[in-house]
């Protein structure tokens, strides 16, 4: 017999309820009891969508009112000692200050670190431990949203964060390894376990996605008993071990069917090689047959037909991965086209096409479902919207010509020097500035017809020109357009490009109250039209100084949106990397003289496995180049990354060849810019100052001393002046007051 079981359900709302509270919240424009009313309107409604769905296995605690791990840190009561917390249940101000920073006479701190969640575009935020710490139960709230479950009728699975998974993610005070704080964690672990089965509990899912990585030997051998220590607290209940977005390695999966869990969840999507620890287990599985990940439908018989193939015993299915990473409800669309539309599914859809997989086995029911699941397979994959033979032709162009700058980075450094006569520290942004409200309505009104496109692009040149002034007027050496016309910076190229599609509702949670509803790239990419230059070429006529025309890089695309997953992403991301190539020489034949490529994705991609690292580097890194080596010595070409762990890629970033990067560094103090450092990074950089993800505004001191910080590991002279991100989601008056201080910081250090 077959069972359903949810591992993970996304908890923004189907209209990004969630966002609009938070946010409300945060302005004061609600109190906290409405946000808690919020809250508990949407879990209800995820509990009531799983059980509808036929889920036997309903999840709880997946509901983050930010983050996952940010709720671990308060759940184990490992809170940094800077946010003066009183010791008791950690509270919302508390949490928030974490989570966003605090500016408050009582409270001025940043907030922890945040970086992305394993391969995803989710961000979490980063735990800090040192040698000293210590924990204690001090949030009850997956004991309190369990029991909310249970008076609502609904008896459901309560999902916590694993102690390994905590713990090697965390970062380490004065490079401490966290692992060492095992032992003083599990007790904590045992007490949550031990609490949920004098509640009651049946199942606690154990979330343990660390154990898909390459883990030393001291690490896996302390797997086992980990595990057989918090499955002998749990008395009655049952434990689903989950792992997902990789298959386990041998010496790992020994450990982890050794142990006493209940259940082991194995991603069967991501992971190839856990397919084969599946036929012949000793250990009762829960199969993740159904990609959590991306958009396409199931291919429900071929699902069917493995798990006849190769399962005797009773068998847990479900998604691959927790649903956090898909849409809500394809239900709700109604932007996609009718034809693409067959071929996709959501997370309702993928708990609807669990409930089908398990009907036909259990009960030989479902034939009509699995007939229209074959039909819509079939139609995808003839569907002439997918091919375009000129796109594939080009690809076979590759060589060195199209990935290689003319000139050295030295040869060309000395050319834009002359060129541009920039200051010491030159100061810039990375992108966006703010997207308020009269920007946003304006554009809503444009896409439902209610402004024409001329009153809205006049409506965009004043914004623009508004937003250059600014800039000059605070003093920033190179300037940015702003990018008022573009909605998000993925979305946006996406739209204009052949081979994607756009969704109404399609919105996955980033961090926090930030959504992005990322494209779905369907077919062979291809830049019709320049995308960009109406707007860079207008921007730099209004000014003398220089305007960095903006553009989003092919991996970044790639890493953003619901690929295609009927050929290799390498194809894909290179099709990319030659429709953004078409808009670099473009942009330098209409006089821009800078240009930016951002890839704060690259970094994310990088595989879970270091075996396929070197193939994965080697062609996005190609894929930049393609868009990037068109241009002559005189253009000058800036990338940006967002926070990531540059260590084990510094030399893939060196191959880049960008004129200058910068970063997001603040967070960690510049901490970052030591691996920059230690490579001997030959290009310049711009560390990010201060983090625009906060609403807190650091004092021009602050920024002095983190500049003097990067300029002790980075050569003066190559160092830009930069803040960590793109402004879009900040407000002006602290967009204006931190660039302000920036600039004067970088003026100051200038004559010191």
């Amino acid at each position: 017999m077959i069972q359903v079981a949810s591992i993970g359900y996304p908890r923004i709302g189907p209209k990004r309820e969630l966002k609009k509270a938070l946010e409300q919240f945060w302005k004061g424009e609600i109190q906290e009891q409405d946000l808690h009313n919020v809250a508990k309107n949407l879990r209800k409604q995820n509990w009531q969508t799983q059980k509808s769905a036929g889920v036997d296995l309903i999840s709880s605690n997946d509901f983050s009112f930010y983050d996952q791990v940010l709720d671990a840190i308060c759940l184990l009561g490992a809170v940094p000692k800077r946010y003066k917390w009183d010791g008791q249940e950690v509270n919302l101000t508390t949490y928030f200050a974490m989570a966003r920073g605090s500016q408050t006479a009582d409270l001025d701190v940043p907030a922890l670190e945040m970086t992305k969640w394993f391969d995803t575009n989710y961000h979490y935020l980063v735990p800090e431990l040192s040698a000293e710490q210590t924990f204690k139960l001090s949030s009850n709230k997956p004991f309190e949203e369990y029991e909310e479950a249970k008076q609502a009728g609904f008896d459901t699975k309560p999902i916590i964060l694993g102690p390994l998974t905590f713990l090697l993610l965390a970062k380490g005070i004065d490079g401490f390894n966290t692992i060492n704080l095992l032992d003083k964690i599990l007790p904590i672990y045992k007490q949550i376990v031990e609490k949920f089965s004098q509640l009651g509990a049946e199942w606690i899912q154990i979330d343990e996605p660390i154990l898909v990585k390459d883990l030393d030997s001291n690490v896996v051998s302390k797997i086992k008993d980990t595990l057989n220590q918090i499955k002998g607290a749990a008395g009655n209940c049952k434990i689903l071990l989950a792992t997902y977005f990789e298959d386990l390695n041998e010496d790992v999966k020994n450990q982890v069917f050794e142990s006493n869990v209940d259940v082991v969840h194995l991603d069967l999507v991501r992971g190839s090689k856990n397919k084969e620890y599946v036929k012949n287990s000793n250990k009762k599985l829960s199969l993740g047959l159904v990609d959590g990940r991306n958009v396409w439908k199931t291919n429900l018989q071929e699902k069917i037909n493995f798990i006849k193939d190769n399962i005797s015993n009773d068998v847990i299915i479900a998604s691959s991965c927790p649903l956090l990473h898909s849409p809500y409800d394809l239900e709700l669309e109604q932007k996609v086209p009718v034809e693409i539309k067959r071929w996709l599914s959501f997370a309702k859809q993928k708990l609807l096409e669990l409930n089908v997989i398990k009907g036909f086995i259990n009960e030989g029911s479902h034939q009509e479902a699995l007939d229209n699941n074959a039909a819509d397979i079939h139609d995808r994959e003839t569907s002439k919207l997918i091919h375009d033979n000129a796109v594939k032709d080009r690809i076979k162009t590759i060589n060195k010509s199209i990935t290689e700058r003319k000139s050295s980075y030295v040869d060309r450094a000395k050319i834009q020097k002359n060129i541009f006569s920039l200051p010491k520290y030159p100061t810039t942004t990375i992108g966006s500035f703010p997207q308020t409200t009269d920007v946003r309505q304006a554009r809503a009104k444009f896409k439902r017809g209610e402004l024409d496109e001329t009153s809205y692009e006049k409506f965009l040149e004043e914004k623009t020109i508004d937003t250059i002034r600014k800039q000059e007027s605070i003093g920033i050496d190179v300037i940015v357009h702003g990018e008022f016309e573009r909605n998000d910076m993925v979305e946006y190229f996406g739209e204009q490009l052949k081979g994607f599609t756009f969704t109404s509702s399609g919105f996955v949670q980033s961090y926090g109250s930030r959504c992005v509803k990322p494209p779905i790239i369907f077919g062979n990419v291809s830049r019709p039209k320049p995308m960009t230059v109406r707007w860079s070429k207008f921007a730099q006529e209004q000014t003398k100084q220089i305007v960095k025309g903006m553009l989003t890089g092919p991996i970044t695309i790639l890493q953003w949106s619901f690929v295609r997953d009927d050929q290799p992403r390498k194809f894909t991301a290179q099709e990319i990397g030659f429709a953004i190539r078409d808009e670099v020489e473009d942009l330098e034949k209409n006089g821009i003289r800078m240009i930016q490529i951002d890839e704060p994705a690259l970094r994310e991609g990088l595989p879970l496995k270091k075996k396929d690292w070197k193939d994965y580097l080697s062609w996005s890194v190609d894929c930049f180049k393609i868009s990037a080596a068109v241009v002559k010595d005189e253009t000058q070409i800036h990338t940006h990354m967002c926070y990531a762990e540059f260590e084990d890629i510094i030399d893939s970033i060196a191959a880049l060849d960008a004129d200058v990067i910068s970063i997001e560094t603040s967070r960690s103090r510049m901490e970052l810019l030591t691996t920059f450092e230690k490579f001997k990074y030959p290009n310049e950089v711009g560390p990010g100052v201060y983090d625009i993800h906060s609403p807190r505004v650091p004092s021009q001191d602050e920024m002095k001393i983190l500049i003097e910080k990067a300029s002790k590991l980075i050569d003066p002279s190559r160092i830009w002046v930069n803040p960590d991100c793109g402004l879009k989601t900040r407000g002006w008056p602290e967009t204006i007051d931190a660039l302000t201080k920036m600039v004067n910081a970088a003026k100051e250090l200038r004559v010191s």
